[in-house]
């Protein structure tokens, strides 16, 4: 008689194969949009100042505000995201995310004056912080214990591949004239593109609803869910260095992303250099990224972090030295491994630290609060710069953050999940 039981095993396993696949995908391309949304605003700039026909006179400040909007929107939408995911599930709040964020983007390349863009940019910025926020927790929820941080860099790496992305568009689509519009609009893609296959796809978390079913059944003042479980022990003393981790790296990626280019140029590099430069930084992220996560499932995610902070740091103080381009260039890819790299690595790390219940508040909380210092990176490097404080100083100061961020991930205390033996899986992984 045939073996049923094996059978049934077998279509259960690739079933979940399946699921994965889609869930790691569809993830992927929904943070590619969001890192495109995010670095095409600095793509259009230079028409929007230059011509005061598209939406207004822009001064220099105004568009220094204009782009924080989109950064204040993502932690408005990180934050929400993180107040609701725990209770409602991770599909919903992924399908609502991509619709906003895409209708956003629609809109805004129809804007006609500075409020309305501003507003626009504020209110997509929402839509890309709930997805942001979320999607590390779905991906801890399907992924296999000893793959978690190689799909979560996978996923997250879609972010510098976004960016890439929206700098290649804006060399085939010049800018000039009405066209930023056009770059613009190209951000709504995902709402024919991929909202359609994540409807019919996207699972919801099976994790999520053992979850919702314990918490039921169980006393809420022991099995608090979302942001509450966050305030209380043992949740509380890590939710804050994880935080404070998630700032360190996301001042140095904005930061670096912003002002590298300018910095670089102030010590001698010609113009030309600075999309090498730019291009350099990220590709080193997301080849040297991915190369990290392979070993932090290995050897543990905060092992990894701490060392690529340090990597970091180390790269940030030569790169003023006047070094010949031959070591330039890897320095500089070597300092994005551990700059937006690590950024990348700190997601899938605060993924897989929470537990299912406080899971998705875990992520959004560090996205959240960590785009504080995206929102902060940038200001210290402009008035490094407007200051005429020379590079020396203000890879200094960057290296100082990168060492703030090893020591903050070094006083992480051991997930209290690593002290709980769950068949589910989902509890017992290393942060």
């Amino acid at each position: 008689m045939p073996d049923n039981t094996a059978n049934t095993d077998e279509i259960a396993r690739a079933k979940t194969a399946r699921q994965l696949t889609w869930v790691v995908a569809l993830s992927a391309l929904a943070l590619m949009f969001d890192g495109y949304d995010l670095v095409v605003y600095g793509t259009v700039l230079p028409t929007l100042m230059a011509d005061p026909s598209q939406i207004g006179q822009l001064s220099a400040g105004q568009a220094g505000t204009l782009g924080s909007y989109a950064l204040v929107g993502v932690l408005v939408g990180a934050l929400s995201a993180g107040a609701v995911s725990d209770r409602i599930g991770r599909r919903k709040v992924v399908l609502a995310s991509i619709t906003w964020f895409s209708l956003g983007m629609a809109a805004t390349a129809f804007a006609q004056s500075i409020a309305v863009f501003g507003t626009l940019r504020f209110l997509t910025g929402i839509g890309l912080g709930a997805i942001l926020a979320t999607v590390g927790a779905l991906v801890a929820e399907f992924a296999p214990p000893e793959r978690k941080n190689r799909l979560n860099a996978i996923v997250y790496s879609g972010i510098p591949a976004g960016g890439v992305t929206a700098s290649v568009m804006a060399l085939i689509i010049d800018p000039s004239g009405s066209n930023w519009r056009i770059l613009m609009a190209i951000g709504a893609a995902p709402l024919v593109l991929l909202l359609p296959f994540a409807i019919a796809k996207l699972p919801e978390s099976q994790l999520w609803l053992d979850s919702r079913g314990r918490v039921a059944a169980t006393d809420t003042a022991q099995e608090a869910v979302g942001f509450s479980a966050l305030a209380r022990r043992p949740l509380a003393f890590p939710t804050l260095v994880l935080g404070l981790m998630s700032f360190s790296g996301l001042l140095l990626t904005y930061g670096l992303n912003t002002w590298l280019p300018k910095i670089m140029e102030d010590n001698g590099y010609g113009k030309g250099y600075a999309l090498t430069f730019l291009l350099v930084l990220n590709g080193g992220a997301i080849l040297g990224g991915l190369l990290a996560s392979y070993v932090a499932d290995r050897t543990g995610a905060k092992k990894v972090v701490s060392t690529t902070f340090v990597l970091a740091g180390l790269m940030l103080l030569l790169l003023p030295l006047g070094l010949p381009l031959t070591v330039l260039f890897p320095a500089v890819a070597i300092a994005g491994v551990g700059t937006i790299g690590t950024q990348v690595l700190i997601y899938g790390l605060v993924a897989n630290y929470y537990p299912t219940r406080a899971r998705g508040a875990g992520v959004a909380w560090c996205a959240g609060f960590g785009r504080l210092g995206g929102i902060v990176g940038p200001i210290i490097g402009g008035a490094l710069v407007a200051a005429g404080v020379g590079g020396t100083t203000a890879f200094q100061i960057f290296a100082g953050v990168a060492v703030l961020g090893a020591v903050v991930t070094v006083a992480v205390p051991r997930s209290p999940q690593e002290t709980v033996v769950s068949v589910t899986l989902d509890d017992g992984v290393p942060a």
